[in-house]
């Protein structure tokens, strides 16, 4: 048992990080795999309506995009699932049936998503037009669906409800539908449902802008850019105020994650709101201070008190410079985007146009990995404000572990296999067939020896 013990305690920093490299991978997938369908679909309605040959291009191109993003978010994710039970037994041998009904749903809402995405791409100018716009409709359900699932699986941990422990610890009087549904669900859901479209629409329209910076100034990139950055500009100013609703149920529930946030050791009336420097000797220093800013923030009362970390035991508080630069980190990008967003709804009120200078177009190209950084900023924020805990309040991570030893060389042979696969594709490349002569060769493909 000691052996076992040991193991444990020396797989969490492991765990972790194979945890946190996957799930910060695949929220990237999942971002296109929420928000991509939507986009393609209203471009291939608009163009459809207006009779615009470019709109339809570029709906049919994005299409095939949206498929191959969709598969590659299928693979993350199914690694994800593994890890899930391979790495946390403690989580999910315990809670799991509280909180695995929504990966229940997801599971269906994925394979939903996975058909109609087929038939959305194989029924290009096979079926009607209004026929295949109608059968997008399930493909864009079923992506906000199993969005919510997870994330309400996520809540969960932040906020654990809809069970009982009994004297033991155990378990008892599971009620999976109320663990769905928790005091931080809708407030983390609609987060990161803007939080995807801001991120595909930005990283669309930064493509579309390099193109236009290396000169193809015409309709077909104006549009590619027009489109997603317009959805991008929507969902941006509504995530500021949704920003301000998520800090205040952060604030009702997880007090400990809100004062790592701020960098505040002392429970304060009047809070400032810090930005930036570093913490240690429970205080913030070099941090620029907005006076009254987190009392306003969290109570819309100047003199409002806050809760500091002297509130919580030395060993349940998360690591904070940690929590307070990823906090920093997700607030600067997002202001800083909706600049951009301003800058670019100020020309197009006034002159209906996109701004003419470079420098716009430079910021736009830069615009899709800033998104990407203040959404890994935001979950960085999320999961490592909970610690220790992974069910918040009951569970520390450290428990929840695998004890499997050698747990930490798991990425190792991984990494191995994968470089020696491409040694072998690059020195032994793939023999064509040769096609019978009399027979159409369109019917033929290479196969691989």
């Amino acid at each position: 048992m000691l052996e076992f013990l040991a193991d444990a305690s020396g797989n969490l920093y492991p765990a972790r990080m194979q945890m946190a490299l996957s799930l910060g991978w695949h929220i990237v997938f999942a971002c296109f795999g929420i928000a991509f369908p939507a986009i393609v679909v209203f471009v291939e309605w608009r163009g459809r309506r207006r009779g615009d040959e470019v709109m339809i291009a570029l709906a049919h191109k994005w299409a095939k995009a949206m498929a191959v993003l969709f598969a590659a978010g299928a693979v993350s994710g199914t690694l994800l699932s593994f890890e899930m039970g391979i790495l946390w037994p403690g989580l999910m041998g315990r809670f799991g049936e509280v909180f695995g009904f929504p990966f229940v749903l997801e599971g269906f809402a994925f394979f939903v998503e996975a058909i109609f995405v087929g038939v959305y791409l194989f029924g290009w100018n096979r079926l009607s037009p209004r026929a295949h716009m109608l059968s997008a409709l399930p493909m864009v359900v079923a992506g906000i669906v199993g969005a919510f699932c997870v994330v309400s699986a996520n809540a969960w941990m932040n906020n654990p409800t809809g069970f009982r422990l009994d004297e033991l610890g155990n378990v008892v009087d599971a009620r999976p539908w109320a663990a769905m549904f928790g005091p931080s669900t809708w407030a983390q859901f609609v987060h990161m449902w803007l939080a995807a479209f801001m991120v595909t629409g930005f990283l669309i329209a930064s493509v579309y802008a390099v193109g236009m910076l290396r000169g193809r100034r015409d309709r077909y990139h104006r549009v590619g850019l027009l489109v997603p950055l317009t959805v991008a500009a929507l969902a941006t100013p509504v995530q500021i105020g949704v920003g301000d609703w998520i800090a205040n149920v952060v604030a009702d529930n997880q007090p400990a994650k809100l004062a790592a946030m701020e960098g505040q050791y002392e429970t304060t009336s009047g809070a400032g709101l810090s930005l930036g420097g570093l913490y240690w000797d429970d205080q913030l220093h070099y941090a620029v201070e907005i006076p009254y800013g987190l009392s306003l923030l969290i109570h819309h009362d100047p003199y409002g008190v806050v809760p500091g970390l002297e509130e919580v035991p030395a060993d349940e508080r998360p690591p904070v410079n940690v929590v307070h630069l990823a906090y920093n980190a997700m607030v600067g990008v997002g202001v800083a985007l909706l600049l951009l967003v301003a800058w670019y709804g100020l020309v197009w009120w006034r002159r209906r146009r996109l701004p003419d200078s470079a420098w716009f177009l430079r910021a736009v190209a830069v615009s899709g990995v800033a998104a990407v950084v203040a959404m890994e900023a935001g979950w960085i924020t999320t999961e490592v404000g909970r610690q220790p805990w992974v069910v918040y309040g009951i569970l520390r991570t450290a428990d929840a572990v695998s004890p499997a030893p050698g747990l930490g060389a798991l990425p190792v042979p991984r990494v191995r296999w994968q470089l020696r696969q491409d040694r072998v594709r690059a020195d032994d490349p793939p023999q064509h067939v040769a096609v019978p002569a009399g027979q159409d060769q369109g019917d033929h493909r290479f196969r691989p020896r």
